[in-house]
This record gives C-alpha cells, structure tokens and sequence, in this order.
C-alpha cells in the first residue's frame, strides 16, 4: 500500500502536512510517529530510511512537517518548542480519531527532545526513541551563537541554517530556556531508547549519556559508531529504523497473527524511491533493490539474486528432506548459484518474447558421511526440486492491472 498524504490541525488551528506510510499487512498493527530535525521536514532522506525499516518490520509510521516548515501551514517565526510539542500531540491526536492511537514516538535532534515531552502526555505511547537528541532543549541555541545578542536586545534575528535562512524571535529562546529535561525524564515512566553517534559533532555524545542517566528502566542505549547527526549515509538511517522496530517489539502491543494486504502469497511494493522493492512473504519481510552503480540503493538483492536464491533454498531443502527420510549422514549442505545476465539488461528487452532466461550454474557441496551412490541419488533429487521444476516448465502467468 503506497504512503497517504494527510493533514490534520494543530491547536492553532494550521494544518499540518504529512504522509502516513503502512505495512503491508491487513490490521490491525501499531503506530508510531517520527519527529523530524530542527529546520527539517518529513521528506528527510534518514527519515525516509528510517520509515522504510518501520514498515518491513510491521509499524505503520506517521511522518509530517512542523508548523511554518516543509509543506504545513504558518510561519516558522512564530513557533516554539512547545508549539512542536504540541504539533505532535496533534500527530496523536490525527491517528486516535482515524486509525489507532500512537503507541511509539519517534525524534531526531530536536524533535528527539519535542518527542520525550509529548510521549509523557500520551498515555497510548509506551515506548519514545531518540536520535541525536539534545539533553535540555536549549542546547540547539548554539546555532544561532552569532545572532544571540541580536535576538535579544532588538527582538529577532535573521539566521543561516544548512545554508536557508530562518528569522528567529526571542520568544523561541524564552520558551527554549523554560524548558526542564531532568523533570520530564523523571515522570516520563515509559520506556526509551537512546541512539547517538559518538561522532555527532552538532549533538554531542554527552547529551545521550545525560538522558540515558536521567531516564528511568527500561532503558537502553545504542551507539551508532561512524553516523553523522543527520544520518546521511543511508546504511546509518536503515540500520537505525531496524534498532528501532526490533527493541520496540519488546514494549508496544503487535499482533498476534499478522496477514497479508492481499489474497496473494507475496506482495512487493515499490514507491518512488528508485528501485528499493519491499516485500512481504507471509509474515516475512524482506528489500529487493539494484546495485548503486543502477540507481538503486543497494539495500537487498537484486530480482535475479532473489531468483537464484530461492532455487538454492528449495535444492537445499529437498535434499535436507530426502535424506532424513533415507537416514542419511547428510550435515549440510551449501548450494552455490550464478546466472550471468542482469535484471536492468533483460529489463530493456521485456518487450522481446526471445528474451528468457535459459541457463542456471548451480554448485551442490555436502558434507557428511556419504557414499558415492548417495550422492548420485542426492543429486538426481536436486534436479526434482519444486522450484527447479517451476522454472524449467513452461509457466503460465496470469497479470492484470488491480483497479483502485
């Protein structure tokens, strides 16, 4: 199912721009909300990374743009911290009215702090994650060190942020410095995560060391060794989400039996990142991708290397089972597969019916106490594989186009 743009109003009344990004899977599932970067919006490459990883891994994220930044409503002049805090809580508020109630806080950087303040208030978030997050608030007034005395005698200051400009007021540094971390760690009785690079230059590691002091159990802290504050190398911000879904298991509520979106077995999604496919295979869930070199990502294998793959499981598999049923010494079993043409190169051709695949090199090796006639018979079995009788049949295919 592709991301749904949504809106929502905030308690002043804007509307707030975001896209809810689901599993693919039937409901129900939990929800969670992720806090973009100070300046940032919700289209941040880490925070799409972050919410690909959610989703394979059966978390509906909700990601959406401040107020005055990316495409919501109202001027970024007039906002606050506490006005971010509160733009969450009408995140929460959207998805208890439409869907379910947010039962994780996602936030990087600042919107880590905005994220720790508004999971307090919430009584259906069990568990707040937090990337790169500043100890108390106000730490962020170090960008705008240059313009402070500005700010404060004549009321605002124009300011350069990642080379945008941004006007800042002086109630923005107010409301910065009434801010009390220490308290709200001290009542936050959730469970929290404290991810932080020991390289963060903008954030330093001592702030997560900070909160993770201060927070109460459970807690737990994951050092992202060699990240940047803003998680640019994709690997950062997939490994991040991955983290994040799977320490998240442990507190949030998931379902007990989890179903496809589909009557079919398998069903891929590909949205408008390059060719980053995510797939779900009964409750598995799993990236297909292209090399760098193609335009991809390079997050998972390739559809030929998924092809070869499951030919090498389904050869692997038969022969576990023949030979436990003959009472064979067999103790493993490694099947080494190639097939040399590429996906985008056939891709050009799809047109051409000539164009098939027509040759697979595959490599059986066995270990265990086997005679010479037992591997003979071992590797006749092979060639009897299901998958190995699928693809040397004539296949049929039946496609149609699913209509909205």
């Amino acid at each position: 199912m592709p991301s749904r743009k949504v809106q929502f109003t905030n308690q002043r009344g804007l509307t707030l721009s975001g896209k809810l990004d689901l599993p693919l899977l039937k409901e129900p599932y939990p929800f969670a909300i992720i806090a973009h970067v100070f300046t940032g919006n919700k289209n941040l490459k880490a925070i799409r990374h972050i919410t690909r990883a959610l989703n394979l891994n059966g978390i509906a994220v909700l990601r959406f743009d401040f107020t005055g930044l990316g495409q919501s409503e109202g001027r970024f002049e007039d906002t606050n911290f506490s006005s971010n805090v509160e733009d969450i809580m009408a995140a929460a508020h959207f998805l208890s009215e439409n869907y379910t109630a947010p039962s994780l806080i996602i936030g990087q950087s600042l919107g880590g702090a905005a994220s720790i303040f508004s999971a307090k208030a919430l009584d259906s978030v069990k568990a707040v994650a937090t990337i790169g997050a500043p100890s108390e608030p106000e730490h962020v007034m170090h960008l705008l060190s240059g313009s402070l005395k500005q700010i404060e005698t004549e009321g605002f200051s124009e300011v350069s942020i990642d080379g945008r400009k941004f006007t800042i007021k002086k109630q923005f540094i107010d409301d910065l410095r009434a801010q009390d971390m220490d308290e709200i760690l001290d009542q936050l009785n959730k469970a929290i995560l404290v991810l932080h690079s020991p390289q963060d230059f903008i954030v330093e590691i001592e702030n997560a060391a900070k909160i993770y002091r201060k927070a109460k159990h459970p807690k737990s802290f994951v050092t992202l060794d060699g990240a940047d504050h803003m998680l640019t190398n994709k690997e950062d911000a997939f490994y991040t989400g991955t983290v994040i879904a799977s320490w998240a298991a442990r507190y949030i509520e998931r379902p007990v039996k989890e179903n496809l979106s589909t009557e079919k077995q398998v069903v891929a999604r590909l949205d408008e990142t390059n060719y980053t496919t995510e797939i779900l295979a009964g409750r598995h869930g799993l990236l297909a991708d292209e090399s760098e070199d193609l335009g991809g990502n390079d997050f998972g294998p390739s559809p030929y290397e998924l092809l070869n793959a499951s030919l090498g499981a389904c050869t692997a598999m038969t022969l576990r089972m023949y030979a436990q049923r003959k009472n064979w010494d067999l103790q493993e079993v490694k099947v080494h597969l190639s097939f040399d043409r590429s996906y985008f190169d056939d891709c050009t051709g799809c047109e051409d019916d000539a164009k098939r695949l027509d040759h697979f090199d595959r490599v059986i090796e066995l270990k265990g106490d086997l005679t010479q006639e037992q591997k003979q018979r071992l590797l006749e079995i092979a060639e009897r594989c299901p998958v190995h009788k699928t693809l040397s049949s004539e296949t049929r295919f039946s496609t149609i186009i699913k209509e909205d």
